[in-house]
């Protein structure tokens, strides 16, 4: 798999380079990659970000400056994919219409979470491992679930607390939730 034709910051580092396959794309200063990962030509991420390994960024995808991006992480970048034409030809290209998606500076998206295209996942927020998000989340918010839902917000996260105190405290239903 091959870094080809990237604008790379400086110290940026892949861990394996021959098992991640970048084309075309801009990685901000002290970016980490993880192995078999592709991040696809127009794909920009910013600054001292933490990309794990298996993500899948694709065109269109904009990651702000440390942002956390778990193993598995897909993003989608076409609304109505198809695979040919309506005459039946293979599509080029030049007929994919690229739905832009944003991730914010400082947010966390968990192991094997889904960003389908055309969202703004705002700052600092979180995305639970497993998330399907398809719709805007809010600067700070803890979201997680299909489709993924406010559960929280990391503002009121206490100081030292484990992630089982959190996941109680913020459960839908469970006392206090946001």
């Amino acid at each position: 798999m091959p870094i080809k034709d990237c604008t790379l910051g400086s110290g940026v580092i892949f861990f394996y380079p021959d098992l991640v396959n970048a084309y075309g794309c801009t990685i901000g200063d002290g970016t980490r990659i993880g192995p078999f990962v592709e991040i696809q030509r127009g794909a920009r991420i910013g600054a001292r970000c933490k990309i794990s390994s298996h993500a899948f960024i694709c065109d269109a995808v904009e990651i702000g400056a440390g942002v956390f991006v778990g193993h598995g992480v897909m993003f989608t970048n076409g609304l109505m994919p198809r695979a040919t034409r309506a005459d039946g030809a293979l599509q080029t290209e030049d007929d994919w219409d690229c739905t832009p998606t944003i991730v914010a500076d400082g947010a966390s998206l968990g192991s094997n979470a889904t960003i389908v295209c055309g969202v703004t996942i705002g700052r600092e927020a979180m995305v639970g491992a497993g998330a399907v998000v398809t719709r805007d989340v809010p600067d700070y918010a803890i979201v997680a679930g299909n489709p993924a839902r406010v559960i929280g917000d990391v503002r009121r996260r206490t100081e030292g607390a484990r992630p089982d105190d959190l996941r109680r405290r913020t459960a839908p239903g469970a006392r206090g939730a946001a």
